[in-house]
């Protein structure tokens, strides 16, 4: 019973943090311009393809299977207007072959169902398997099935099935790439702002609670954030490929403010390297939560003055949030300000390290692994900073 309630608490602790990722997402949609709210764009966009698909062909025009046309709009309505230019020909292309090779079945069968679809279904998922398709291969399958359920074969079914696809292409493109068309110029720019800004506000946690008494809900909820954190530099991975890949064929990269060049992928290697050390070091923190492990925690005095440092190393990150956010370079000189940080943070580690020696038994593995982790993560934050001193000095 005591293990159930344990997962439940668990569970409940889960359960309670993405319905709270839920809020921040929404909350961000509304407030500011950022990927959360071209995912709202995209989402409706999508659903009134579709609506204009339907509203065209099942309900002025009364196509005989009026379905296909909102279906092929909604699928269309991609996250780039080239990937639905190049989306429509694939799946042109297998619903085509799927309506025919449907036909041919049920004609082959006389329009037996099940015979037909003995014949079609096998071939068609083979086919739609085929590397050039990629996601859109589904479609043949899906497709056969719709036309062998609806019964109808002959070559003015045949016909109408081609034509009703062709129009919801036609409108899923269309307004994918006539209204609000997706630019993901800004994206990279934004994705990378999360990182310092997530990162100071995790660090500025830590630091608030180790000064008082941390629980296993709180060591628990650290790792996580960290592990989130993590998963944020392949997003920027991704986000500079849609870069890319957004200005081909799109009418409104001209059109609309992207805002200034990002950081190049030097960056993302950095930030890589500082969710990293985060990992590591809220894993360190994780293992510490349980009673019976505090008795190997390092003291207090260690884990507060570990608290300013987190403050610290938090200050750099909010500067250099700012900097992403105002378009300016995280790596060029912004004054003494900030080298006043770098420097304090380090005087700070070292008086840190010099509490590290001072310390024996147990407690010294765990200390020097916050040390030795929190050495690499200061570096990789001050890195810019340092670069750009050195640089001067020669």
């Amino acid at each position: 019973m005591s293990s159930l309630g344990t997962c439940l608490a668990s569970g409940a602790r889960r359960l309670g943090r993405e319905l709270a990722a839920l809020r921040r997402t929404a909350s961000a949609a509304v407030r500011r311009p950022g990927p959360e709210r071209d995912t709202v764009v995209q989402s409706c966009k999508a659903a009134g393809a579709a609506i204009a698909a339907w509203a065209l062909t099942g309900w002025w025009l009364k196509a005989p299977l009026a379905l296909l046309a909102p279906w092929t709009a909604l699928t269309l309505v991609e996250t780039t207007v080239y990937r639905s230019f190049r989306s429509g020909l694939q799946q042109l292309a297998v619903i085509m072959a799927g309506a025919v090779w449907a036909s041919f079945a049920m004609a082959a069968t006389g329009g037996s169902t099940l015979g037909a679809m003995l014949i079609a279904l096998p071939a068609m998922v083979l086919f739609g398997t085929y590397r050039r398709f990629g996601a859109q291969g589904l479609y043949g399958a899906t497709t056969s099935l719709f036309v062998i359920a609806y019964g109808s074969y002959s070559p003015s079914a045949v016909g109408h099935r081609l034509l009703e696809t062709l129009t919801g292409a036609v409108i899923g493109i269309g307004v994918n790439a006539c209204v609000l068309p997706p630019v993901h110029l800004r994206n990279v720019r934004e994705q990378l702002a999360r990182l310092p800004r997530d990162s100071a506000a995790l660090l500025r946690t830590m630091a608030e609670a180790l000064r008082t008494r941390w629980t296993a809900s709180d060591a628990e909820s650290w790792h996580d954030q960290a592990r989130r954190l993590a998963r944020i530099p392949a997003a920027v991975s991704e986000a500079r490929r849609w870069t890319m890949e957004s200005s081909r064929l799109n009418p409104g990269t001209r059109l609309r403010r992207t805002g200034p060049e990002p950081p190049g992928p030097d960056h993302d290697l950095r930030w890589r390297s500082v969710t990293g050390h985060l990992v590591t070091i809220t894993r360190a923190l994780d293992g510490l939560s349980d009673e019976d492990a505090r008795l190997n925690a390092p003291g207090s005095a260690f884990l507060t003055r570990y608290a300013e440092l987190a403050d610290q190393m938090a200050d750099f990150c909010d500067e250099e949030a700012h900097a992403l956010e105002s378009g300016s370079a995280p790596c060029s000189p912004r004054g003494e300000e900030p080298r006043r940080t770098a420097e304090e943070a380090w005087r700070l580690y070292d008086r840190l390290a010099t509490d590290f020696t001072e310390q024996s038994g147990v407690p010294v593995a765990v200390s020097g692994e916050l040390l030795v982790e929190s050495s690499q993560l200061l570096r990789a934050l001050t890195s810019y900073d340092t670069a750009v001193r050195e640089s001067e000095a020669a």
